[in-house]
């Protein structure tokens, strides 16, 4: 992903330690930080082009939700996730989300689905675009905000931890491939058949997009091995990473190395 950089995540009333770590967490996920790498966050933070004090912060963060383990004087280290965990996060996500887009289908408000149109084309622009790390975001907040309708806090708080923990290594071969377009048009789609009010086919396109997380996108580029990852201390920092330089919404956007 050379080349590519970090949109700007989040808004700016929000501290700049949560948007290092919702840019941390979305490059995690695409499989820029590796599994088993170690990184520092003085080096983290020189990348991103601020201090190190929220990076640190923000990867405490990440190891209280257990996708990041401190290691003693060098860093934090990315933890590792089996094919049977992402396994049953998935199953977790289908058991919880396909339903509940039914019942949003059958009682949310037409005018409150269709804002959600614009994040949507996020999405899709992202894809087009190659933009992973701007793909990985616009999705959360869709899927999200989407969710929210149910009115149920706890629920999107669940699935928002369950796609944090989520691993989706075949992203870059995705849109290399040009299929990542083709899936992101899925949000239109499922809004389309949510806003003509038909629940059994949203809940069966709900079903068919989150089936992607582990058969199309996980099939498309295998998990980087453990035993590829640089040595303790000695993780490159992702090219794409930057965020907001501080509360104004400014952008640092670091060189590529």
């Amino acid at each position: 992903m050379a080349g590519q950089h970090l949109k700007h995540l989040i808004t700016s009333q929000e501290r700049l330690r949560d948007q290092v770590a919702h840019a941390l967490r979305a490059a995690l996920i695409a499989g820029e930080l590796q599994p088993g790498a170690v990184y520092s966050a003085p080096a983290l933070a020189a990348d991103f082009g601020i201090s190190a004090t929220p990076v640190r912060e923000a990867m405490l963060d990440l190891a209280r939700e257990g996708l990041v383990e401190p290691v003693r004087n060098k860093g934090f280290r990315i933890t590792q996730v089996s094919e049977r965990d992402l396994d049953q996060y998935t199953e977790l996500r289908a058991l919880i989300e396909v339903p509940t887009i039914g019942a949003i289908t059958r009682t949310a408000d037409r005018r409150r689905l269709e804002e959600l149109r614009p994040l949507a084309e996020e999405i899709v622009t992202s894809a087009r675009a190659h933009d992973l790390i701007g793909y990985l975001d616009a999705d959360r907040r869709f899927h999200l905000s989407l969710l929210s309708l149910s009115g149920n806090d706890r629920l999107v708080e669940t699935v928002g931890d369950l796609r944090k923990r989520a691993r989706l290594y075949g992203l870059t071969a995705l849109a290399e491939r040009g299929m990542l377009a083709a899936s992101a048009q899925e949000h239109h789609e499922l809004l389309d058949l949510m806003l003509s009010g038909d629940a059994p086919a949203a809940e069966a396109c709900m079903a068919r997009h989150l089936g992607h997380v582990r058969t199309l996108w996980a099939d498309s580029e295998s998990e980087p091995e453990a035993g590829a990852a640089p040595a303790p201390g000695a993780a490159p920092v992702p090219a794409s990473a930057s965020v907001p330089a501080s509360a104004s919404g400014d952008v640092s956007r670091p060189p590529v190395r």
